[in-house]
């Protein structure tokens, strides 16, 4: 079960708002996907997006359980993130948006 701050269980429904209604947080999740998982590598891909920013989100999909952040004790740290099997799953959902989006950009007739 995915889990948010508190210890509470988040509904996907939460999640997916949070995720929509962010606008990093597809973009973040799209390159974790792509397979772009460094914290350095994500900011330089995004013009404008703050070291904040991006780490607020990270912190927030971990906490849904999307995504696992795996720290290496090196000098300098390391950090990649990774979808979680039930991350794999939930991209599904932004992969039906994207899909829709590309039939709307065609001019499909959606009825």
């Amino acid at each position: 079960m995915a889990k948010a701050q508190f210890g509470k269980t988040a509904s996907v429904a939460a999640m997916v708002e949070y995720i929509i209604g962010c606008k990093w947080s597809i973009r973040i999740l799209t390159l974790i996907h792509q397979g772009i998982d460094r914290p350095g590598a994500i900011t330089r891909s995004l013009d404008g997006l703050t070291t904040k920013v991006q780490n607020d989100c990270l912190n927030k999909m971990v906490s849904f359980g999307i995504l696992e952040k795996i720290s290496y004790p090196e000098v300098p740290p390391r950090v990649h993130y990774k979808l979680t099997n039930f991350g794999q799953r939930f991209v599904n959902i932004l992969d039906a948006v994207a899909e829709l989006q590309r039939e709307l950009d065609t001019g499909a007739k959606l009825n």
